[in-house]
């Protein structure tokens, strides 16, 4: 059997695990059991992979990167330096994530001597590249955004 996967979407190690344990269940239950690690390259064929390192592998490439609550980060916001804390993570299609950053100090995001805005917190959408893909009339991205 080749490495080529039918196509299906890959789930998590742990949930690809737990399919193997329903499996050795149904087949104990018809009276025919089998080893975890039959188990698991059986569930490994059923993706269309040849065994379970490979089915693995490709499942722990396809773990979400990033980003967690909680997390410190750093980075540039409407060009001006920051650093603060992510409220909220959630991720989205394609490697993009939805994140709310907290700032350590508030981010002027006017750049006017006449008046000033402040912002302690905004809600992004980030690239996989940890850049958004919103653009300030210049250019610059409004976030680029790296983990401390």
């Amino acid at each position: 059997m080749s490495n080529f996967n039918n196509g299906t979407a890959v789930p998590t190690p742990d949930a690809l695990k737990s399919q193997a344990k329903r499996l050795r269940s149904a087949m104990a239950e018809k009276q025919t059991p089998i080893s975890q690690g039959m188990a698991l390259e059986a569930i490994a064929r059923q993706y269309g992979y040849r065994d379970w390192n490979t089915l693995s592998a490709a499942a722990k490439s396809n773990a979400p990167r990033g980003w967690h609550v909680g997390q410190r980060v750093s980075g540039r916001y409407l060009g001006h330096l920051f650093s603060g804390t992510l409220k909220a993570v959630r991720a989205a299609h394609g490697g993009y994530w939805y994140l709310t950053v907290v700032f350590d100090e508030a981010v002027d995001v006017v750049d006017s001597e006449a008046f000033s805005s402040f912002r302690k917190q905004v809600n992004v959408t980030l690239n996989p590249e940890g850049v958004t893909h919103a653009k300030t009339s210049n250019g610059i991205p409004h976030m680029e955004l790296r983990a401390t």
